[in-house]
């Protein structure tokens, strides 16, 4: 059977939905997340429990894997606004550390429109409430991309604009043109289908993509 692919943050969002797609496609994959016990182990599926800030927990993880997805999320809360997030940046600094080491080379990396260098494509108002509500935990989102662009890893940063839950659909646009990033929609779904044709067909490779309809 193929290497699997090893999906960290494997049981919300854009991660619970590249399970999905990849298990349509009969892919096989480790699901990784805090909550992957919760996940039932199938031919396909490999459910792996554990913590991405371990660096003991990744490097398990990634063993024997043939790339990696990250799609790591927070929960919305209040204390965005005030709180420094570090989640981003500290666990790809141990994922990128883990892959170096075990000469895993293929990193598909979600990030956000906004983070890195996408904010300068942002209008003047959208900044500004930008700023107000996600600047900390997108400020972190950019650290993590200097620290993916300066690695040596086969890397793809997407960036998906504002998510919904829709279905897929053959709407979605893969923006690679710097000059034209764009804000709007796209769902889930349709993003999780970028992400394993990425791993699938070597998309994109040390590139920086943004998605949107």
């Amino acid at each position: 059977m193929t290497a699997p692919i090893l999906i960290m943050g494997a049981t919300s969002g854009i991660g619970r939905e590249t399970v999905r797609e990849a298990e349509a496609r009969g892919l096989p994959l480790r699901a990784f997340a805090r909550s992957a016990d919760r996940l039932t182990e199938t031919d396909l599926i490999q459910p792996f429990p554990g913590d991405a800030r371990s660096p003991e927990d990744v490097a398990r993880a990634l063993d024997g894997a043939r790339a990696v997805i990250y799609a790591l999320g927070i929960k919305e809360r209040l204390a965005m606004l005030w709180e420094v997030e570090t989640l981003f940046s500290e666990t790809t600094k141990v994922l990128l550390a883990a892959m170096a080491a075990q000469n895993v080379a293929r990193l598909v990396a979600v990030t956000g429109f906004g983070a890195g260098r996408s904010r300068s494509s942002m209008s003047a108002l959208e900044r500004f409430g930008f700023n107000a509500v996600l600047g900390r935990p997108y400020a972190d989102k950019a650290r993590q991309e200097d620290l993916i662009l300066a690695s040596d890893v086969n890397y793809t940063i997407v960036r998906p604009v504002i998510l919904t839950n829709g279905r897929k659909t053959e709407k979605m646009k893969v923006l690679r043109d710097r000059e034209t990033w764009r804000n709007g929609l796209v769902s889930r779904a349709e993003v999780a289908a970028y992400l394993v044709n990425a791993v699938e067909e070597g998309l994109d490779i040390r590139a920086e993509v943004v998605l949107a309809r």
